[in-house]
């Protein structure tokens, strides 16, 4: 027996809520009730920036605060296992914030695509990555679909 799912209608409140806000006071539900024919316009686009200027700064201040905290802990411990675990606590950090080195150069390329109106779109395809994937991952580049045979690629042949 076949089941028809029902479409979902979007709330009409946040159908229309956009009309009447700047970009980056928009909330996720009213972006995504933004209908297909408003992508990438001039609220979605400042939304993102927003986004991701908001993340660029969150990651710059958690820099700050690791060179401050590596600067409080060179104090001399002379147990060898309280030593370790400093040690052990320092290289988790440090590798933390080489993760989050890498993410602000995507940060600041995903900024650089505003500018120039290429965010939002496949590097591979030229089509619409979606709304939903820009929100869970701001600086993706590739749709899901091309991502997935990326993987698929990756994982058959290899770097």
């Amino acid at each position: 027996m076949d089941f028809i799912k029902p479409a979902t209608k979007a709330d009409p409140k946040l159908a229309e809520a956009w009309k009447n806000k700047s970009g980056r006071d928009l909330t996720e539900p009213e972006l995504l009730a933004m209908p297909d024919s408003e992508y990438m316009n001039e609220k979605q686009i400042e939304f993102f920036r927003t986004r991701l200027q908001a993340q660029k700064d969150d990651l710059l201040s958690n820099a700050g605060e690791t060179t401050e905290h590596l600067r409080e802990d060179t104090s001399i411990v002379p147990d060898p296992a309280d030593r370790a675990t400093i040690e052990e606590e320092h290289a988790l950090e440090l590798r933390t914030r080489d993760r989050e080195r890498k993410l602000l150069k995507k940060i600041a390329q995903s900024i650089a695509r505003l500018d120039s109106g290429e965010y939002g779109y496949c590097d591979e395809t030229g089509e619409p990555i979606g709304l939903a994937r820009l929100l869970a991952r701001p600086t993706a580049t590739l749709s899901l679909e091309a991502q997935q045979r990326r993987e698929l690629k990756q994982k058959m042949f290899g770097d």
